[in-house]
């Protein structure tokens, strides 16, 4: 159940409250490895920062999840952030065959989301994604405590796929 007159916390995912390490060797690979990578997302350990900034943030605000994964995804995604003990919150995701850079669908999902609501932060490691919310007028928290991979980097912006 939603209450309309909380703000929203916004939350990135793959190494905002996930960290994704451990499948980074399925991107790393020439093609790389799309169902190898998404299909070990249920054994994500949990970013213990990430964490502990949802359940602060869900004190005063709704959560809502924002992810790049693709909808095809969602029932691992939702059974993960169940198994984490993560505010149930609205889990928006990219269609299967959405190819856009993380930048463009996040800040459309947000656009959709601040209309009639106020999204007190989005917080992503994305730095594209966060440099976009943020001249776009949110308030970001950049996700810096996940190990940095550049695969993960060129996924999201040129493929379009996380």
């Amino acid at each position: 159940m939603t209450d309309n007159n909380r703000p929203l916390a916004v939350f990135d995912l793959d190494n905002t409250l996930a960290d994704t390490a451990h499948r980074q060797r399925f991107l790393e690979r020439s093609p790389r490895d799309w169902a190898g990578f998404f299909a070990a997302a249920p054994d994500d350990p949990p970013l213990a920062r990430g964490v502990a900034l949802v359940l602060e943030s869900a004190l005063e605000c709704e959560v809502v999840y924002l992810t790049g994964r693709p909808e095809r995804c969602r029932a691992d995604t939702v059974a993960w952030l169940a198994a984490q003990g993560l505010p149930d919150g609205r889990v928006w995701m990219r269609r299967n065959d959405d190819r856009r850079p993380a930048r463009s669908t996040k800040l459309e999902t947000l656009r959709t989301l601040s209309r009639g609501r106020d999204v007190r932060m989005l917080v992503d490691d994305d730095e594209l994604v966060c440099d976009e919310a943020e001249r776009a007028g949110f308030s970001v928290v950049r996700a810096r405590w996940a190990s940095e991979s550049e695969a993960l980097k060129d996924a999201q912006e040129r493929e379009g796929r996380t």
